[in-house]
């Protein structure tokens, strides 16, 4: 079995629970509201400005032997260079106050989950950041394309205000397919169980997040 289907194995009783959570039945159900999306947005600016410094951290902390990987960390980094301005062009259009929410602080959730990503880089394993990218980039993949949809025509929100959902769902499929090989070439076993482990821990993490967003109505 591929480390990539082990992953997947090992990782899906975390995601059943994740995908379990009243906030993704309600999304998935079209049952959302503009506060809600807003504050869906807002979360994910305070966690999207993360992810290239945390790849950066994570290219320049590479254990020996995985001198391979830095090549795919440099082309996710080029890759998602500027994504949190199209959260903030979306947060425009849909009418929020870009200052507040630039210059306040992101929930205890969303705080919680980017410091554990910076303490397993730092501290455990630069690998285990790989599960915050399995579970983040896999979420999205399912499920942006739809949210999208269903937001979009309960809100009345123009185009341009899904920029960011629309660019990480079902388009976003070939960086799946690229995470897929990168994860098949990795055959130690220890990098293997942090990584496992690191996915496991971001479903629950990342879940936090999204029903702190639930809580609004």
């Amino acid at each position: 079995m591929t480390f990539f289907k082990t992953l997947l194995q090992d990782t899906s009783a975390a995601q059943q629970v994740f995908l379990s959570r009243p906030i993704i039945q309600e999304t998935l159900s079209g049952n959302t509201s503009m506060a809600r999306y807003q504050a869906f947005l807002t979360q994910a600016y305070h966690h999207v400005k993360h992810t290239v410094p945390l790849m950066m951290a994570c290219g320049s902390r590479l254990p020996d032997g995985y001198n391979w990987m830095q090549q795919a960390v440099a082309e996710y980094i080029e890759e998602e260079i500027g994504h949190e301005q199209w959260i903030l062009n979306d947060l425009e259009h849909s009418g929020a106050d870009l200052s507040a929410i630039q210059n306040g602080r992101p929930c205890q959730a969303t705080e919680i989950m980017v410091a554990y990503a910076y303490h397993q880089i730092d501290r455990v394993s630069p690998l285990a950041f790989f599960g915050m990218v399995h579970v983040l980039e896999g979420t999205s993949t399912a499920l942006a394309t739809q949210t999208a949809e269903l937001a979009k025509a309960r809100l009345g929100l123009p185009d341009k205000a899904f920029s960011y959902l629309n660019s990480h769902g079902s388009l976003d499929i070939e960086h799946v397919k690229f995470f897929q090989a990168l994860m098949n070439k990795i055959e130690e076993p220890s990098a293997q169980q942090s990584i496992i482990h690191g996915a496991n821990m971001f479903y629950h993490l990342y879940g936090e997040v999204l029903s702190s967003v639930g809580g609004v109505k």
